[in-house]
């Protein structure tokens, strides 16, 4: 199951492990995807740090962490092509993966796809 915060970023748990992306939202927002700066491996992150950067035709945006937790991969196929932030944002998009998760109740501070979707709603 996927948790959304309300800048649009998401986190999957697969195990152990909590993958990051941003939402399909905030990828047709942003339109083309041009860059994007990964965190390094090992990097420690708490919920609200900066993780990404991502550089588009229209912006530069910051990608905030939504858990706690020690970045163990990066999706390095962004490198070559950041596209598939708009292409594939809720899957072969995804920006990192997390371990060695603090606190698993910060997630009851996100909301799960059918409340993401009643949030987009309301930014119509």
């Amino acid at each position: 199951m996927k948790y959304y915060t309300e800048d649009h970023e998401w986190v999957e748990l697969t195990g152990d492990e909590a993958v990051i992306g941003i939402s399909e939202y905030a990828a047709n927002e942003l339109g083309d995807i041009t860059f994007v700066a990964l965190p390094e491996e090992d990097d420690d992150c708490n919920v609200g740090d900066k993780l990404a950067e991502v550089e588009s035709v229209k912006a530069t945006s910051d990608i905030f962490s939504p858990v706690t937790g020690t970045v163990c991969e990066v999706n390095e196929a962004l490198f070559d092509e950041p596209g598939l932030l708009n292409d594939s944002p809720e899957d072969k998009g995804w920006i990192c993966k997390l371990t060695d998760l603090a606190d698993l109740t910060e997630l009851n501070d996100l909301m799960n796809e059918e409340a993401y979707f009643r949030y987009l709603d309301t930014l119509k």
